[in-house]
């Protein structure tokens, strides 16, 4: 390559980066990489026995609790004051940096709070399914529980007014996992996602307690017009309701009523009442008489 070509292509690429991020302005956004960390520092903290190769022996455990509680407030401070940093547009970094610290600090104070949840959905993940031997297997393996897990992480940042890292959390969730719930749905306790592969979650939909979802379940919205966003666009499914799976609820005013059962690829723009079961009317099957070949 001509050193004439590599200078035009670097300078093009350098006016399309100041352009974009303000480079050298405001800090870069904290990398997926130190995200990812984050998270599974914090899935170590809820679940030791399953994300941690350490073990954790009675003599050294709170040495190695608090150990971990310390890295996790030094890692997620640093992730967030970056995130605030570059949505403010503030170069010097220290208002950030002293909010993300009272972030840190708040989000370690409510961890203990974070597992009573997660090991509620533990509990309707084996209660609702009778392939599940038990609450290990669930924790360990399935999909549904680790989304949850990223899910209840995530929102709790949202709901602190993080920008960037809630949304970076659940798209690496969704690539592992196949389902994909927006950090800013509001979910109740005891929420269990069987299979789960295609979930779609939108941002504004509200969930309540004792809600099952099975496979290919999508809770959207009506409208995708950017004039929309900040608006209830997804539906709310109140507590105790079944979705089965391929069934489709649309719309910020669509409520499904308590104990509602919404059959398999039911598509749904409309509310539901209370204890209704909305299934959809089997199609007529064509059997065609098999094509013999002539003796």
């Amino acid at each position: 390559m001509s050193e004439d070509r590599l200078d035009r292509v670097v300078g093009e690429l350098m006016a399309s980066y100041d352009a974009d991020l303000r480079l050298g302005e405001v800090p870069g956004l904290p990398p997926q990489e130190a995200i990812v960390v984050v998270v599974e520092q914090v899935r170590r903290l809820l679940f030791p026995g399953y994300y941690a190769d350490d073990q954790l022996p009675a003599a050294s455990r709170r040495y190695r609790v608090g150990t971990w509680l310390c890295q996790l407030y030094t890692d997620l401070a640093r992730v967030v004051s970056r995130a605030l940093a570059h949505a403010t547009l503030e170069p010097g970094m220290e208002a950030a940096r002293l909010r993300a610290r009272a972030v840190a600090g708040d989000f370690i104070d409510a961890l203990p709070e974070t597992r009573a949840l997660l090991r509620l959905d533990a509990q309707a993940a084996l209660d609702g399914d009778p392939a599940a031997r038990n609450i290990e297997e669930v924790v360990l393996t399935y999909p549904g529980f680790e989304a949850i897990t990223v899910h209840r992480i995530a929102h709790w940042l949202v709901q602190a007014g993080v920008p960037y890292v809630p949304r970076a959390m659940s798209e690496w969730a969704h690539a592992r996992t196949g389902i994909d719930i927006h950090p800013g749905a509001r979910i109740g306790r005891r929420f269990f996602i069987d299979h789960g592969t295609g979930v779609v979650i939108g941002e504004t939909s509200d969930i309540g307690d004792d809600v099952k979802i099975y496979q290919g379940v999508t809770l959207g919205a009506l409208s995708v017009h950017r004039s929309l966003a900040g608006n209830k666009r997804h539906p709310t499914i109140e507590d105790g309701v079944v979705i089965y799976a391929g069934a489709t609820v649309l719309g910020g005013e669509t409520v499904i009523g308590r104990s509602a059962v919404i059959g398999g690829n039911v598509w749904i723009v409309g509310s539901v009442p209370p204890g209704t079961t909305v299934t959809e009317s089997p199609p007529a099957l064509d059997f065609r008489e098999p094509r013999l070949p002539e003796p």
